[in-house]
């Protein structure tokens, strides 16, 4: 029962790095959208990092599609740490004595200085964490699409076996 199931997993697997390789657009082109999905993903702009992500791939001529996808580096798993850490890494650069949050403190007159600060580190973590893990993951989808013509050989001989069993 596990081992069907572990079967199937990597077989869905198998099929996803077919697609991927079969889409549109060199080598090139794929990872800027994927790149272009990923930065944008790691920004806390609920609903409009799928947008912003194709608006992105389009100005850097990637793919759309791959794009898209890019964004789900932020789901409903991962908002919480992928934010808490872009928070952090904008707060070790603009470090200024006020990390923390007196909630003790805050009134009408403070709301806005609060705000404003919470919402400059998490924006200076998201764009750096953000450039980060896009070339990181445009460089490996890069190599790997770009990798030995075996390599993909063997993911398609195997997909077709996995067709006709």
């Amino acid at each position: 029962m596990i081992q069907q199931t572990l079967q199937g997993i990597i077989r869905r697997l198998r099929r996803w790095l077919v697609w991927l390789w079969q889409q549109e657009g060199t080598p090139g082109q794929r990872a800027r959208g994927v790149a272009a999905g990923v930065f944008s993903g790691c920004f806390p702009f609920f609903g409009l990092q799928t947008l912003l992500g194709v608006a992105l791939a389009s100005v850097v001529r990637g793919n759309h599609v791959l794009a898209a996808i890019g964004t789900w580096i932020s789901n409903p798993i991962t908002y919480l740490p992928l934010y808490w850490f872009n928070y952090q890494v904008g707060s070790a650069l603009l470090d200024q004595g006020q990390n923390e949050f007196d909630l003790t403190q805050l009134n009408s007159q403070n709301l806005w200085a609060q705000g404003w600060t919470f919402s400059t580190r998490l924006l200076l973590g998201s764009s750096l964490v953000g450039a980060s893990v896009a070339l990181f993951a445009s460089c490996v989808v890069y190599g790997w699409l770009k990798g030995p013509a075996k390599t993909r050989q063997r993911f398609y001989r195997r997909r077709s076996q996995s067709k006709h069993d």
